[in-house]
């Protein structure tokens, strides 16, 4: 794999991704909405190449060159309410087989789609890539949608697929609202966070993994699988904020239970990652403390 191509290279993920493969001696082309405030996010080298262009436009975007795997991260309404909005959702579906026909005009040899957990809704297990879909939010349905006809599309095309459903990622380019850095933010100007009773069994994976991850599967991943992406290890949310706190700010104490919990909560959210790791050899290295310190040392 020489060359690939990221979708929504500014957030978190897309852009540990293109700084990972620009190490591994990579060519990165990253498609970046238009007037995007993330640009900042991607490493600078000679190897990156940025196109702008909206989701819209993909249909009938045109770039030279050929690539070899196509990473397709943009999504439209991410948070909030529009996550449960199905008019905003839907559009995604389109937006999604558009990147599939763009893969194949500049010569990729495989797609891989990024899904969710929300595919999943509500389950009691550790996630395979067998187990039952059930999802509740219009979020969870478009990406369940999504990646079963971009899975048809790139049959038809002839190109390899792989889907991968993402848990919960954390790391330094991670949004500000995000559980973890408003946690972090809060405890290091010394306030007094507010949480909801955080009794949540969660998976929780460090940026740099789920970059690596992502180029394994890429490489040698089994055409039209999916992948769920974690650690493969679970705890209680409580239990990772008090290794927050104990690291930024050991004296303040956090208040659990203050909030309620939000419509569609997952309570049970582990990866199995044996199957990941079967084909690709991927193991995840850096444990949740190491990653929090990495953070703030940042």
């Amino acid at each position: 794999m020489k060359n690939i191509v990221i979708t929504g290279a500014t957030g978190m993920i897309g852009a540990t991704l293109a700084r990972y493969a620009l190490e591994r001696e990579m060519n990165v082309l990253c498609i970046v909405r238009k007037n995007s405030v993330r640009t900042d996010n991607l490493p600078q080298s000679d190897g990156l190449k940025i196109i702008y262009a909206d989701l819209s436009e993909y249909n009938q975007l045109g770039i030279s060159g050929n690539y070899d795997i196509f990473y397709h991260f943009a999504w439209e309404e991410t948070v909030g309410a529009f996550r449960d909005s199905a008019d905003a959702q839907v559009v995604n579906i389109q937006y999604t087989l558009d990147a599939v026909r763009l893969a194949k005009r500049i010569g990729c040899k495989k797609f891989t789609g990024i899904g969710s957990q929300a595919e999943y809704g509500c389950v009691t297990e550790p996630l395979k890539p067998d187990t039952p879909t059930n999802p509740e939010s219009a979020y969870g349905i478009t990406k369940y949608a999504a990646g079963k006809l971009s899975r048809l599309l790139c049959v038809q095309l002839g190109m390899q697929f792989n889907w991968v459903r993402i848990l919960s990622i954390f790391g330094a380019l991670d949004g500000s609202h995000t559980l973890i850095m408003t946690a972090i933010k809060q405890l290091q100007n010394q306030q007094q966070p507010e949480f909801t009773k955080c009794e949540q069994l969660w998976d929780y994976l460090y940026c740099d993994e789920a970059a690596k991850a992502l180029l394994a599967i890429g490489e040698k991943g089994v055409d039209g699988k999916t992948y769920p992406l974690g650690s493969g290890k679970g705890k209680k949310i409580s239990e990772y904020l008090e290794t927050v706190r104990d690291i930024v700010a050991p004296n303040i104490t956090l208040q659990f239970g203050k909030k309620p919990y939000y419509p569609h909560q997952p309570m049970y959210l582990v990866a199995d990652i044996s199957e990941l790791t079967k084909d690709t050899s991927w193991i995840p290295e850096i444990s949740f403390e190491e990653g929090i310190r990495k953070i703030i040392a940042n």
